[in-house]
């Protein structure tokens, strides 16, 4: 029995490793990069971004908001697999006006401020990413909120009667 449980185990970690072996790269944000869902530019929008990859389909979908980025994330209908999560790292981040272009970080990966002051694209409010617990606190000690990890985030936060209906 401990000779299958072994197995079992190896099996799904070399399954884990492959999963990392073909996730796609994060894209930089370019001046011709809009969102998904409104189709605005990228670059005139304030605040953290996001992007998803999904299987079989060749450029991410990007989301001036990462609000929006993980209501996608989070809705059961999507047209295809999802294969990365990327969002801003506000750790790295020039200023909330200046997320950056190419500091993209695994969503899994990221503690966000949810619930805080701070607005992003379309002036709405936004979920804030960072890299380290530690810049997270800062944020929160700044504009409020707490902070979770992207799957404690609730479903009706992004999605439900908490969400702010302007997605873009």
């Amino acid at each position: 029995m401990m000779r299958f449980a072994l197995i079992v185990i190896l099996a799904l970690a070399g399954c884990r490793d492959d999963l990392a072996a073909t996730r796609p790269d994060p894209v930089p944000i370019t001046a011709e990069s809009t969102a998904f869902f409104c189709q605005m530019n990228l670059v005139e929008m304030r605040g953290p971004k996001a992007q998803i990859h999904l299987q079989g389909v060749e450029k991410p979908l990007f989301f001036a908001r990462v609000t929006d980025g993980i209501a996608y994330w989070k809705n059961p209908e999507q047209i295809a697999p999802i294969t990365a999560f990327y969002v801003s790292d506000m750790a790295r981040a020039a200023s909330w006006d200046d997320p950056g272009a190419d500091n993209w970080m695994l969503a899994e990966e990221a503690y966000f401020v949810v619930g805080s002051d701070a607005l992003g694209g379309m002036g709405a409010p936004e979920i804030a990413p960072f890299s380290t617990r530690e810049a997270a606190l800062a944020f929160q000690g700044e504009h409020g909120g707490e902070i979770l990890r992207l799957a404690d985030i609730p479903v009706d936060l992004v999605l439900g009667a908490g969400a702010d209906n302007e997605g873009s």
